[in-house]
């Protein structure tokens, strides 16, 4: 149920959200040598209806009988091409939901027919306007014809939609047999937070969206197949890394592992985004100015967890993510806390009052805590998980983030089902490495690796290799860096 709206005094800091849309724009047409924009909470267009009828397959089986257990809605479709080779084209997909999330040059694999399902499970919240459902807790299952007997289950990063996750590896589970589902979490976009009744609720509600369709689409895929899947992989990246390790933790009956690339960690004590953006947002400004504070400001830059050496990639994260994200997830976890709304503008600046700048969250009240709570990670997984993270990431920064979460596997006795790979150089979004060759290492590849891993330890018991930081190749250059990510190091 959504919350009660605030006033309008409460929501004009959403202003960011139309800069960040409009930057998508701007930054496609910049020079190679710029950043492209990452929009993960605004969205230039929405997918269009989908087609009465798509183009079929020969034969093409009935789907009439494939109904998704709980499903408010549904549409399946025949087509002959379920990655987005064809999909874009069949508006199967959303181009806007993964954009900038992969690199320019990723491979695009082809010759996967099947049947795509869309649809919803019922909601009360309307955020996600793909296909003109206005319907939030939207879903798509694809189940290609040639199937390997797996599963692949994933939540949307960020508060991106139910295709945010078909280039970076969508394309590849199906390309390699798997039947893959995708879930939108159930709230959407940079208002996200206006759903729920209670603080935390709207974060708490991704965990229930992909518990839910997983159990759904296992039921599909026995439908589709005449037999249950034998493999079922969970898979996500920054948000939907979390909602990788929560579900390991918390339903491991529903999955034979999992593979987490950058999640977000949750914890009520902290690290969490709360603790580590506010110090970016309040000495970055000083730092960039230069003079006599930059140095100081550098070392609490530093100490707030942003590697020395990353100084590169900090200006377009504080121009488009750091006030944003610290913003949607503060107001989701704490809207007792006034923001920047009083100062009326896009981003925070030193001093300002009411600033987000100013934020501690150890000061905060109880009930913050509380809301973080419904949340939280523990590290008590049951069933085996790879974990892989850029060392140059800088909205989610891996010593807060990542690195927290192996100890906490360790500390509750679960290190033998984890492997935990450090990326040199890799940062939170691949389209980086096209904005910085060679200084930044796309992610995707060590995707690729930690997925062939996981196959070969569920499979035959070979265990990957432990964990360790993943050196930077020395003079490799971005062709190789596309599909080079050795998890030997």
């Amino acid at each position: 149920m959504p919350r009660a709206p605030r006033s309008d005094r409460h929501r004009r800091w959403l202003r960011p959200a139309a800069l960040a849309a409009a930057a998508l724009t701007a930054w496609t047409a910049a020079p190679a040598t710029a950043a492209p924009p990452l929009p993960d909470t605004a969205k230039a267009t929405a997918a269009p209806p989908l087609p009465d009828t798509a183009k079929a397959t020969a034969p093409c089986p009935r789907t009439d009988t494939l109904k998704v257990p709980g499903a408010a809605h549904q549409q399946a479709s025949c087509l002959t091409e379920l990655t987005t080779a064809g999909t874009v084209a069949s508006g199967h997909t959303d181009p806007a939901d993964w954009a900038g999330l992969t690199p320019a040059g990723l491979t695009t694999p082809t010759g996967v027919p099947g049947i795509q399902i869309d649809g919803y499970f019922p909601d009360t919240s309307t955020t996600n306007t793909n296909h003109g459902w206005n319907h939030d807790s939207q879903f798509v299952i694809r189940l290609p014809d040639r199937w390997n007997g797996g599963l692949v289950v994933s939540g949307a990063p960020g508060v991106r939609e139910q295709y945010a996750n078909d280039r970076a590896f969508g394309d590849w589970a199906v390309a390699n047999g798997y039947a893959f589902a995708a879930t939108d979490k159930g709230a959407t976009g940079a208002a996200f937070h206006r759903d729920g009744e209670t603080p935390g609720d709207a974060l708490a509600e991704g965990n229930h969206r992909v518990t839910q369709l997983t159990r759904a689409a296992r039921q599909v895929v026995a439908r589709r197949y005449h037999r249950p899947p034998t493999r079922t992989l969970a898979m996500g990246m920054s948000n939907g890394g979390y909602l990788v390790r929560w579900q390991l933790e918390n339903h491991p009956e529903l999955y034979d592992g999992g593979v987490d690339w950058e999640g977000t960690l949750w914890r009520s004590e902290g690290p969490n985004l709360l603790t580590f953006l506010p110090p970016a947002l309040l000495h970055y400004p000083t730092y960039a100015a230069g003079g006599a504070g930059a140095e100081q400001a550098h070392r609490a830059m530093t100490a707030a967890g942003y590697p020395a050496g990353s100084e590169f990639l900090w200006p377009f994260h504080h121009q488009y993510y750091w006030d944003l994200t610290q913003r949607i997830y503060r107001e989701e976890l704490d809207p007792g806390f006034d923001g920047a709304t009083e100062a009326g503008t896009p981003f925070c600046a030193p001093g300002t009052p009411a600033c987000d700048a100013d934020y501690v969250y150890a000061d905060r009240p109880k009930e913050v805590r509380k809301a973080v709570a419904k949340i939280a990670l523990t590290g008590r997984i049951g069933k085996p998980l790879i974990s892989f993270h850029g060392t140059y990431d800088v909205l989610l920064p891996i010593s807060r983030s990542s690195d927290v979460y192996a100890q906490l596997v360790k500390r509750e006795g679960r290190g033998h089902l984890h492997r935990y790979y450090r990326v040199e150089a890799g940062t939170h979004v691949d389209s980086l490495a096209d904005a910085f060759p060679g200084r930044v290492r796309p992610l995707v590849p060590c995707h690729r690796s930690a997925a062939t891993a996981l196959e070969r330890w569920l499979d035959h018991g070979v265990r990957p290799p432990s964990s360790r930081t993943l050196k930077l190749p020395a003079g490799a250059d971005a062709g190789k860096l596309l599909t080079y990510c050795p998890l030997t190091g």
